[in-house]
Order: C-alpha cells, then sequence, then structure tokens
C-alpha cells in the first residue's frame, strides 16, 4: 500500500501502522474520521467521495512533506475513502509516527486539517428525504476545524500549552 492513497474499498483504522513503524518512532497517533448521522441539523444517511485519485494522492504527500518540514523527524500516511459510504463508515485515516507523542499527535492534527482544506475530495450528503447536498470545500469544512489558523501559523513544534499562553484571547467554543 502506498503511505498516500484513495480507495473504494473498506479501510481499516491500523492500516497504516506498518508505514511509520521504525526504531525512531516512539509515539504514533492515528486519526480516523467516521461517517456521522448529521451534519448542521440535518440526517445523514450517507456519503459518496469523488476526488481527482491522482491529484489528492499528489496533494496528500506534498501535505506530508510540508509538515515533516515543519516537524522533523515525522513520518506520515493518509487513507481517503471514495464511492459510496454509510453510517459509521471509515472514511480517512490520518496516522503519524514521531518520537514523541506530543509531536505525533501535533502532525496528526495538522494532516488531517490540510487534508480537508486543500486535496481535491468531495463528499456528496444523501438524507432520509432523498435530498443531497455537495460539499462547499472550504466554506463547509473550514467552521469545524476549529483552531486551524492556529496550528497553521505555528513554527517549529510548539507544545499545545505554548500555543494558548501566546493566544490567550482565544476561547475554546466546546465540543473539542
Amino acid at each position: 500500500m502506498k503511505p498516500f492513497s484513495l480507495s473504494e474499498s473498506a479501510i481499516a483504522g491500523d492500516s497504516l501502522r506498518g508505514e511509520l513503524e521504525s526504531g525512531r518512532i516512539g509515539a504514533i497517533a492515528i486519526f480516523e474520521g467516521r461517517v456521522r448521522d448529521h451534519n448542521d441539523g440535518r440526517a445523514v444517511t450517507r456519503l459518496e467521495y469523488h476526488a481527482y485519485v491522482s491529484m489528492a494522492e499528489k496533494e496528500m504527500q506534498r501535505i506530508a512533506e510540508e509538515i515533516a518540514r515543519e516537524i522533523p523527524g515525522v513520518r506520515l500516511a493518509a487513507l481517503h475513502r471514495i464511492g459510496s459510504l454509510a453510517v459509521g463508515d471509515l472514511a480517512v485515516v490520518c496516522a503519524a509516527g514521531a518520537a514523541h507523542g506530543g509531536e505525533a499527535f501535533q502532525a496528526c492534527r495538522l494532516l488531517i486539517y490540510r487534508i480537508k482544506l486543500s486535496v481535491p475530495i468531495w463528499d456528496r450528503e444523501h438524507d432520509a428525504d432523498g435530498k443531497d447536498s455537495e460539499d462547499e470545500r472550504v466554506q463547509a469544512r473550514i467552521g469545524h476545524v476549529g483552531d486551524l489558523d492556529l496550528l497553521v501559523q505555528q513554527k517549529g513544534h510548539q507544545s499545545a500549552e505554548d500555543d494558548e499562553d501566546q493566544h490567550p484571547e482565544q476561547e475554546d467554543a466546546g465540543g473539542g
């Protein structure tokens, strides 16, 4: 399996672990994104993901290289489903390995946020009434990435506590 790919087949949460393991890696963080049964107050019955596969895989690789420059020593991998997915299906897996947990968590978080913002993958939600809606790439996603601006502005690999100290005026809107 390539470390950055799209799949029409079901994916497993631990499928990327082998891409990251090495003697230099002391921590692995894995993010799983699943299809949920609601969005913006509407019931969701399934999602369809469409992509420009070769462009999407190249962009995921570019994002990983960018993050690796920001957090030296990190190893990254991501797998995203395309096609029709039911509620509960695993849609995306992002994994990051680093010498320490803080770096692995930060790299994994950056990876999923940047994938959501710039990789050419679109979703169409279907609801119980048979209606569907196209994903408005940036507008629909930006509200769900919360503190992305803080993460993108970070230099190096600051800890979350350092970041909060530098931006005390920003409060968590809740939910996490």
